[in-house]
């Protein structure tokens, strides 16, 4: 299943077809690393504020290894940043999340993701 419509960026299609793509093939980042900036700021619940794409490759490994199935739900785009809500089917629940991206040159510059923490971890997430 596609988490974003063909509307989306191709840059962000690609992001989530490394988030669904399984832990497998997710080969340390390899697919992943030419999509962000190498100075990505990213900010969420449990990492909280991280600078650096290397960084965010590690931290979103556990979340791939966890999640089943990502269901789009609605996703807002523009030139420059979208924003996707998604639920998240992990091992013992589904959480709900909301990612807002803004791109530059090609990349994602900066990822704030929105989700209930607790839930994240009751539902399994890694």
């Amino acid at each position: 299943m596609t988490v974003v419509s063909d509307n989306a960026p191709s840059l962000l299609r690609a992001y989530y077809r490394v988030l669904t793509g399984g832990i497998e093939n997710y080969d340390g980042g390899r697919e992943l690393a030419p999509l962000l900036a190498d100075d990505l700021e990213f900010e969420g619940p449990l990492a909280g504020h991280v600078i650096g794409a290397a960084r965010f490759r590690q931290g979103v490994k556990g979340f791939i290894a966890s999640v089943g199935e990502i269901e789009g739900i609605q996703e807002v785009n523009g030139p420059e940043a979208s924003a996707v809500l998604y639920d998240a089917h992990l091992p013992k629940g589904t959480v709900r999340f909301t990612e807002f991206f803004t791109f530059a040159d090609g990349r994602i510059q900066r990822l704030r993701l929105h989700y209930d923490p607790a839930a994240y971890i009751a539902g399994g997430g890694g």
